[in-house]
C-alpha cells in the first residue's frame, strides 16, 4: 500500500450543503487523520473569505504514490458562514 498522508479540503457549498464543490486545499500533509481533524477547523476559520453559504472541511487519505489513490475520510466538519 504504501505511506499515507492526510490533506484538508474546503468545499464551497450551496444552502444546505447538499451541492457542494471543491474550493480550496490547504497546502499541509498531516501524518495522521486524528491530526487532520484537529486541524480542519482552523483551515475553515483561514477560508472564511471564500465567497459560499456553508464551508466543509473535509480530510482525504492520500497513497504518497501514485498521486491518484485518494480515500475521502467520513465525518467532515460543516460550519455555515454566512446567512
Amino acid at each position: 500500500m504504501g505511506p499515507l498522508y492526510y490533506v484538508i479540503s474546503i468545499l464551497g457549498c450551496a444552502d444546505g450543503s447538499a451541492q457542494c464543490v471543491p474550493a480550496a486545499t490547504v497546502p499541509r500533509h498531516y501524518e495522521t487523520e486524528a491530526v487532520c481533524r484537529a486541524a480542519q477547523r482552523d483551515a475553515l476559520m483561514a477560508a472564511s473569505d471564500l465567497d459560499f453559504p456553508s464551508l466543509v472541511a473535509q480530510c482525504t487519505a492520500v497513497k504518497a504514490r501514485p498521486a491518484s489513490s485518494e480515500k475521502k475520510i467520513e465525518k467532515p466538519l460543516v460550519i455555515a458562514m454566512k446567512g
